[in-house]
Protein backbone atom coordinates (compact mmCIF):
# COMPACT_ATOMS: atom_id res chain seq x y z
CA UNK A 1 0.00 0.00 0.00
CA UNK A 2 3.06 2.34 0.15
CA UNK A 3 2.63 3.53 -3.47
CA UNK A 4 -1.36 3.47 -2.71
CA UNK A 5 -3.39 7.14 -2.64
CA UNK A 6 -6.82 7.55 -2.12
CA UNK A 7 -8.64 10.21 -4.04
CA UNK A 8 -11.94 11.71 -2.73
CA UNK A 9 -14.60 13.36 -5.34
CA UNK A 10 -16.13 16.28 -3.32
CA UNK A 11 -17.56 18.41 -6.06
CA UNK A 12 -21.35 17.47 -5.99
CA UNK A 13 -24.56 19.00 -5.57
CA UNK A 14 -27.08 16.46 -3.95
CA UNK A 15 -29.97 17.95 -5.26
CA UNK A 16 -32.15 15.07 -4.62
CA UNK A 17 -31.02 16.03 -1.04
CA UNK A 18 -33.05 19.45 -1.06
CA UNK A 19 -33.69 21.53 0.44
CA UNK A 20 -31.10 20.76 3.05
CA UNK A 21 -28.56 20.28 0.40
CA UNK A 22 -27.58 23.78 -1.13
CA UNK A 23 -25.28 24.92 -3.60
CA UNK A 24 -23.65 26.68 -0.98
CA UNK A 25 -24.18 23.77 1.82
CA UNK A 26 -24.43 20.78 -0.39
CA UNK A 27 -24.64 17.52 1.01
CA UNK A 28 -21.27 16.58 1.87
CA UNK A 29 -20.54 19.05 4.04
CA UNK A 30 -23.69 18.50 6.08
CA UNK A 31 -23.79 16.24 9.12
CA UNK A 32 -27.15 14.51 7.64
CA UNK A 33 -26.50 11.21 10.03
CA UNK A 34 -24.74 12.08 12.81
CA UNK A 35 -22.27 14.93 14.11
CA UNK A 36 -19.85 14.50 11.60
CA UNK A 37 -20.37 15.73 7.95
CA UNK A 38 -20.58 12.90 5.04
CA UNK A 39 -16.77 14.17 4.06
CA UNK A 40 -15.37 13.88 7.30
CA UNK A 41 -16.61 10.30 7.97
CA UNK A 42 -15.50 9.13 4.40
CA UNK A 43 -12.03 10.75 5.42
CA UNK A 44 -11.85 9.09 8.60
CA UNK A 45 -12.84 5.93 7.26
CA UNK A 46 -9.36 5.40 5.43
CA UNK A 47 -7.88 6.49 8.66
CA UNK A 48 -5.21 3.21 9.35
CA UNK A 49 -4.79 2.94 5.00
CA UNK A 50 -3.71 5.86 4.21
CA UNK A 51 -1.61 9.23 6.21
CA UNK A 52 -3.68 12.28 4.80
CA UNK A 53 -0.67 13.36 2.77
CA UNK A 54 -1.65 10.27 0.41
CA UNK A 55 -5.51 11.28 0.50
CA UNK A 56 -6.18 13.79 -2.30
CA UNK A 57 -9.39 15.51 -2.66
CA UNK A 58 -11.34 16.88 -6.08
CA UNK A 59 -13.58 19.61 -5.54
CA UNK A 60 -15.11 23.23 -6.33
CA UNK A 61 -13.64 26.11 -5.23
CA UNK A 62 -16.41 27.59 -2.92
CA UNK A 63 -16.48 24.04 -1.27
CA UNK A 64 -12.19 23.55 -0.55
CA UNK A 65 -12.30 26.53 2.34
CA UNK A 66 -15.14 24.71 4.28
CA UNK A 67 -13.29 21.06 3.49
CA UNK A 68 -10.02 22.27 4.86
CA UNK A 69 -11.63 23.36 7.85
CA UNK A 70 -13.36 19.78 8.33
CA UNK A 71 -10.50 18.21 7.62
CA UNK A 72 -7.05 19.91 8.41
CA UNK A 73 -5.19 16.86 8.33
CA UNK A 74 -4.95 17.19 4.84
CA UNK A 75 -2.62 18.97 3.33
CA UNK A 76 -3.60 21.92 1.63
CA UNK A 77 -1.86 20.83 -1.84
CA UNK A 78 -4.07 17.94 -1.85
CA UNK A 79 -7.05 19.91 -2.92
CA UNK A 80 -6.97 19.64 -6.52
CA UNK A 81 -9.31 22.69 -7.71
CA UNK A 82 -12.36 21.70 -10.44
CA UNK A 83 -12.80 25.33 -12.51
CA UNK A 84 -16.53 23.85 -13.08
CA UNK A 85 -17.88 20.21 -13.14
CA UNK A 86 -17.14 18.27 -16.21
CA UNK A 87 -18.35 14.55 -14.75
CA UNK A 88 -16.81 12.23 -13.17
CA UNK A 89 -14.15 11.29 -15.76
CA UNK A 90 -12.23 15.06 -15.88
CA UNK A 91 -12.03 14.44 -12.31
CA UNK A 92 -10.39 11.08 -12.18
CA UNK A 93 -8.40 12.56 -14.90
CA UNK A 94 -6.86 15.25 -12.72
CA UNK A 95 -5.97 13.14 -9.91
CA UNK A 96 -4.48 10.55 -11.93
CA UNK A 97 -2.01 12.80 -13.65
CA UNK A 98 -1.35 14.92 -10.44
CA UNK A 99 -0.66 10.89 -8.58
CA UNK A 100 1.29 9.77 -11.47
CA UNK A 101 3.78 12.66 -11.26
CA UNK A 102 4.37 12.81 -7.99
CA UNK A 103 4.94 8.33 -8.29
CA UNK A 104 4.83 7.02 -11.46
CA UNK A 105 4.38 3.23 -9.61
CA UNK A 106 0.97 4.98 -7.89
CA UNK A 107 -2.12 2.97 -7.70
CA UNK A 108 -5.07 5.44 -6.48
CA UNK A 109 -8.47 4.40 -4.69
CA UNK A 110 -11.50 7.05 -5.83
CA UNK A 111 -14.17 7.44 -3.21
CA UNK A 112 -17.35 9.42 -3.60
CA UNK A 113 -17.49 11.95 -0.57
CA UNK A 114 -20.85 11.04 0.34
CA UNK A 115 -21.27 8.10 1.01
CA UNK A 116 -22.43 5.81 4.21
CA UNK A 117 -20.70 2.79 5.01
CA UNK A 118 -20.96 1.00 8.51
CA UNK A 119 -18.73 -1.91 8.34
CA UNK A 120 -15.45 -0.15 8.02
CA UNK A 121 -13.21 -3.20 8.70
CA UNK A 122 -14.54 -4.98 6.01
CA UNK A 123 -13.94 -1.64 4.00
CA UNK A 124 -10.44 -2.02 4.22
CA UNK A 125 -10.14 -5.35 3.76
CA UNK A 126 -11.90 -4.91 0.45
CA UNK A 127 -9.60 -1.97 -0.82
CA UNK A 128 -6.69 -4.43 -0.06
CA UNK A 129 -8.02 -7.21 -1.75
CA UNK A 130 -9.27 -4.78 -4.78
CA UNK A 131 -5.47 -3.28 -5.05
CA UNK A 132 -4.27 -7.07 -5.34
CA UNK A 133 -6.38 -7.30 -8.44
CA UNK A 134 -5.34 -3.94 -10.03
CA UNK A 135 -1.80 -5.06 -9.89
CA UNK A 136 -2.28 -7.57 -12.36
CA UNK A 137 -3.54 -4.67 -14.67
CA UNK A 138 -7.22 -5.06 -14.40
CA UNK A 139 -9.20 -1.69 -13.60
CA UNK A 140 -10.97 -2.52 -10.47
CA UNK A 141 -14.61 -1.60 -9.15
CA UNK A 142 -16.35 -2.59 -6.03
CA UNK A 143 -19.98 -3.87 -5.79
CA UNK A 144 -22.55 -3.95 -3.91
CA UNK A 145 -24.42 -6.99 -3.52
CA UNK A 146 -28.63 -5.78 -3.88
CA UNK A 147 -30.52 -6.17 -1.04
CA UNK A 148 -33.81 -5.12 -3.16
CA UNK A 149 -34.52 -4.43 -7.04
CA UNK A 150 -33.88 -0.87 -6.75
CA UNK A 151 -33.68 1.48 -9.87
CA UNK A 152 -31.91 4.24 -8.35
CA UNK A 153 -28.03 2.62 -9.25
CA UNK A 154 -26.63 1.33 -12.06
CA UNK A 155 -25.71 -2.68 -11.94
CA UNK A 156 -22.21 -4.57 -13.39
CA UNK A 157 -22.90 -7.69 -14.55
CA UNK A 158 -20.10 -10.27 -13.21
CA UNK A 159 -18.59 -13.07 -15.46
CA UNK A 160 -15.92 -15.54 -15.52
CA UNK A 161 -13.64 -15.10 -12.31
CA UNK A 162 -10.63 -12.94 -12.68
CA UNK A 163 -7.78 -15.96 -12.66
CA UNK A 164 -5.16 -15.88 -10.15
CA UNK A 165 -5.09 -16.42 -6.57
CA UNK A 166 -6.93 -13.55 -4.60
CA UNK A 167 -7.61 -12.87 -1.24
CA UNK A 168 -11.11 -11.98 -2.07
CA UNK A 169 -13.27 -13.39 -5.08
CA UNK A 170 -13.31 -10.90 -7.95
CA UNK A 171 -14.54 -11.43 -11.37
CA UNK A 172 -14.69 -10.03 -15.00
CA UNK A 173 -16.97 -7.90 -15.75
CA UNK A 174 -19.66 -8.66 -18.86
CA UNK A 175 -21.69 -5.67 -18.35
CA UNK A 176 -22.61 -2.35 -17.04
CA UNK A 177 -26.25 -1.00 -16.84
CA UNK A 178 -27.62 2.19 -16.36
CA UNK A 179 -29.98 2.97 -13.61
CA UNK A 180 -32.86 0.20 -14.69
CA UNK A 181 -36.83 0.37 -14.89
CA UNK A 182 -38.43 -1.76 -12.17
CA UNK A 183 -39.03 -4.88 -14.44
CA UNK A 184 -35.63 -4.96 -15.37
CA UNK A 185 -33.87 -4.66 -11.82
CA UNK A 186 -35.86 -7.57 -10.71
CA UNK A 187 -34.94 -9.94 -13.61
CA UNK A 188 -31.50 -8.58 -12.48
CA UNK A 189 -31.74 -9.16 -8.26
CA UNK A 190 -33.27 -12.77 -9.90
CA UNK A 191 -30.10 -13.98 -11.44
CA UNK A 192 -27.88 -13.63 -8.45
CA UNK A 193 -24.72 -12.45 -10.90
CA UNK A 194 -24.84 -8.62 -10.45
CA UNK A 195 -23.82 -5.54 -8.26
CA UNK A 196 -25.17 -2.64 -7.59
CA UNK A 197 -22.10 0.35 -9.46
CA UNK A 198 -21.32 1.82 -6.07
CA UNK A 199 -18.68 4.28 -7.87
CA UNK A 200 -15.48 3.05 -5.65
CA UNK A 201 -12.83 1.98 -8.44
CA UNK A 202 -8.72 0.87 -8.20
CA UNK A 203 -6.51 1.25 -10.58
CA UNK A 204 -2.47 1.68 -11.45
CA UNK A 205 -2.89 5.46 -12.60
CA UNK A 206 -0.83 4.58 -16.15
CA UNK A 207 -3.52 2.14 -16.58
CA UNK A 208 -6.34 4.91 -16.45
CA UNK A 209 -4.15 7.03 -18.08
CA UNK A 210 -3.71 4.90 -21.07
CA UNK A 211 -7.60 4.33 -21.46
CA UNK A 212 -7.84 8.05 -21.20
CA UNK A 213 -5.31 7.99 -24.41
CA UNK A 214 -7.43 5.38 -25.91
CA UNK A 215 -10.75 5.79 -25.11
CA UNK A 216 -11.17 10.05 -24.24
CA UNK A 217 -8.15 11.86 -26.16
CA UNK A 218 -9.47 15.34 -25.54
CA UNK A 219 -9.00 14.71 -21.97
CA UNK A 220 -6.08 12.73 -22.18
CA UNK A 221 -4.43 15.89 -24.27
CA UNK A 222 -5.51 18.40 -21.80
CA UNK A 223 -4.38 16.22 -18.99
CA UNK A 224 -0.89 16.05 -20.54
CA UNK A 225 -0.52 20.02 -20.91
CA UNK A 226 -1.99 20.23 -16.84
CA UNK A 227 1.14 17.73 -16.44
CA UNK A 228 3.59 19.70 -17.89
CA UNK A 229 2.89 22.80 -15.05
CA UNK A 230 2.29 20.21 -12.21
CA UNK A 231 5.19 21.79 -10.18
CA UNK A 232 5.07 25.28 -11.55
CA UNK A 233 3.09 28.25 -10.11
CA UNK A 234 1.67 28.10 -13.98
CA UNK A 235 -0.59 25.30 -12.62
CA UNK A 236 -4.22 26.06 -11.68
CA UNK A 237 -4.45 28.69 -14.34
CA UNK A 238 -3.56 26.40 -17.41
CA UNK A 239 -6.16 24.12 -15.62
CA UNK A 240 -8.15 27.52 -15.91
CA UNK A 241 -7.51 27.69 -19.26
CA UNK A 242 -8.49 23.55 -20.82
CA UNK A 243 -11.28 23.08 -18.25
CA UNK A 244 -14.08 24.55 -19.96
CA UNK A 245 -13.67 22.87 -23.67
CA UNK A 246 -14.05 19.14 -21.75
CA UNK A 247 -16.96 17.26 -22.72
CA UNK A 248 -19.14 16.24 -19.53
CA UNK A 249 -18.80 12.79 -19.09
CA UNK A 250 -18.63 10.07 -16.34
CA UNK A 251 -16.09 7.66 -15.87
CA UNK A 252 -18.62 4.79 -16.28
CA UNK A 253 -19.22 6.29 -20.14
CA UNK A 254 -15.80 7.45 -20.75
CA UNK A 255 -14.17 4.56 -19.90
CA UNK A 256 -15.12 1.48 -18.05
CA UNK A 257 -18.04 0.55 -20.27
CA UNK A 258 -15.81 -0.50 -23.08
CA UNK A 259 -12.42 -1.19 -20.98
CA UNK A 260 -10.42 -4.02 -21.32
CA UNK A 261 -9.49 -6.21 -18.25
CA UNK A 262 -12.19 -4.92 -15.66
CA UNK A 263 -13.27 -6.98 -12.85
CA UNK A 264 -15.71 -6.21 -9.85
CA UNK A 265 -15.63 -7.09 -6.37
CA UNK A 266 -19.26 -7.91 -5.37
CA UNK A 267 -19.28 -7.20 -1.78
CA UNK A 268 -22.47 -7.94 1.17
CA UNK A 269 -22.44 -6.47 4.65
CA UNK A 270 -20.94 -3.16 4.08
CA UNK A 271 -23.39 -1.76 5.37
CA UNK A 272 -23.06 0.95 2.30
CA UNK A 273 -25.70 3.53 1.28
CA UNK A 274 -24.61 6.37 -1.02
CA UNK A 275 -27.32 8.97 1.00
CA UNK A 276 -28.55 9.91 -2.37
CA UNK A 277 -32.32 10.95 -1.75
CA UNK A 278 -34.60 11.24 1.24
CA UNK A 279 -35.34 7.94 1.03
CA UNK A 280 -32.49 6.55 2.05
CA UNK A 281 -32.28 7.45 4.79
CA UNK A 282 -34.56 4.91 5.75
CA UNK A 283 -31.82 2.38 4.98
CA UNK A 284 -29.18 3.80 7.38
CA UNK A 285 -30.89 5.20 10.35
CA UNK A 286 -32.67 3.14 13.01
CA UNK A 287 -36.43 3.83 13.09
CA UNK A 288 -38.86 3.71 15.82
CA UNK A 289 -41.12 0.90 16.48
CA UNK A 290 -43.78 2.20 13.70
CA UNK A 291 -40.75 3.00 11.04
CA UNK A 292 -40.69 6.89 12.24
CA UNK A 293 -37.56 8.62 11.93
CA UNK A 294 -37.01 12.01 13.63
CA UNK A 295 -33.65 14.33 12.97
CA UNK A 296 -33.20 17.32 14.45
CA UNK A 297 -37.13 18.02 14.93
CA UNK A 298 -39.01 18.13 17.53
CA UNK A 299 -41.62 15.96 16.44
CA UNK A 300 -44.87 14.26 17.45
CA UNK A 301 -46.45 11.22 15.32
CA UNK A 302 -49.91 10.05 16.04
CA UNK A 303 -50.80 6.94 13.99
CA UNK A 304 -48.08 7.45 11.84
CA UNK A 305 -46.03 4.88 10.05
CA UNK A 306 -42.82 4.74 8.10
CA UNK A 307 -42.21 8.61 7.84
CA UNK A 308 -38.94 11.02 8.23
CA UNK A 309 -39.32 13.75 10.04
CA UNK A 310 -36.42 16.01 9.61
CA UNK A 311 -36.27 19.25 11.09
CA UNK A 312 -33.18 22.22 10.72
CA UNK A 313 -30.66 21.75 13.35
CA UNK A 314 -31.58 24.34 16.49
CA UNK A 315 -35.24 24.55 15.41
CA UNK A 316 -37.48 24.90 17.96
CA UNK A 317 -40.40 24.69 15.99
CA UNK A 318 -42.79 21.29 16.41
CA UNK A 319 -43.63 19.38 13.66
CA UNK A 320 -47.05 17.07 14.01
CA UNK A 321 -48.02 14.59 11.97
CA UNK A 322 -51.19 12.42 12.47
CA UNK A 323 -52.60 9.65 10.56
CA UNK A 324 -50.31 9.72 7.38
CA UNK A 325 -47.93 7.14 6.28
CA UNK A 326 -44.54 6.71 3.85
CA UNK A 327 -44.07 10.37 3.99
CA UNK A 328 -40.77 12.42 4.03
CA UNK A 329 -41.23 15.84 5.40
CA UNK A 330 -38.15 17.98 5.65
CA UNK A 331 -37.76 21.52 7.20
CA UNK A 332 -35.41 23.52 6.14
CA UNK A 333 -36.71 26.75 7.70
CA UNK A 334 -37.31 28.85 4.59
CA UNK A 335 -38.77 25.78 2.76
CA UNK A 336 -40.99 22.65 4.16
CA UNK A 337 -40.67 19.38 1.47
CA UNK A 338 -43.30 16.98 2.17
CA UNK A 339 -43.76 14.24 -0.12
CA UNK A 340 -44.41 10.58 -0.69
CA UNK A 341 -41.36 8.67 0.42
CA UNK A 342 -41.26 6.65 -3.23
CA UNK A 343 -41.20 10.15 -4.86
CA UNK A 344 -38.02 11.85 -3.32
CA UNK A 345 -36.13 10.76 -5.88
CA UNK A 346 -38.05 13.04 -7.82
CA UNK A 347 -36.84 16.18 -5.36
CA UNK A 348 -33.53 17.37 -8.39
CA UNK A 349 -36.65 18.16 -10.53
CA UNK A 350 -38.14 20.68 -8.03
CA UNK A 351 -33.77 22.08 -8.03
CA UNK A 352 -34.50 22.18 -12.25
CA UNK A 353 -37.35 23.99 -12.12
CA UNK A 354 -36.39 26.61 -9.53
CA UNK A 355 -33.27 27.61 -11.63
CA UNK A 356 -34.86 27.53 -14.83
CA UNK A 357 -37.51 30.31 -12.80
CA UNK A 358 -34.29 31.84 -11.43
CA UNK A 359 -35.65 31.27 -8.04
CA UNK A 360 -32.16 31.31 -6.62
CA UNK A 361 -32.56 32.12 -2.97
CA UNK A 362 -34.04 28.68 -2.53
CA UNK A 363 -31.06 26.81 -4.55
Amino acid sequence: MDHTYAVIMAGGGGTRLWPLSRKESPKQLLPLIGEETLFQSTVQRLAGLFPPERILVVTLAEQAEEMQKQAPEIPVGNYLIEPTPRGTASVIGLAAAVIHKRDPQAMMIILPSDHFIRNRDLFHYLVSAAVEVAQTDYLVTLGITPTHPSTAYGYIQQGAPVAGNFRYPAYNVSRFTEKPDDESARKMLRTGDHSWNSGMFVWKTERILSEFRRQMPELSSALEKIAVKLDSPERDSVIESVWPDLATETIDYGVMEKAEKVAVLPAGGLGWSDVGSWDSLFEVLLPDMNGNIGVNAQQLALETHNTLIYGTPGSERLIVAIGVDDLVIVDAGDVLLICKSDQSQKVRDVVAHLKKHHQERYF
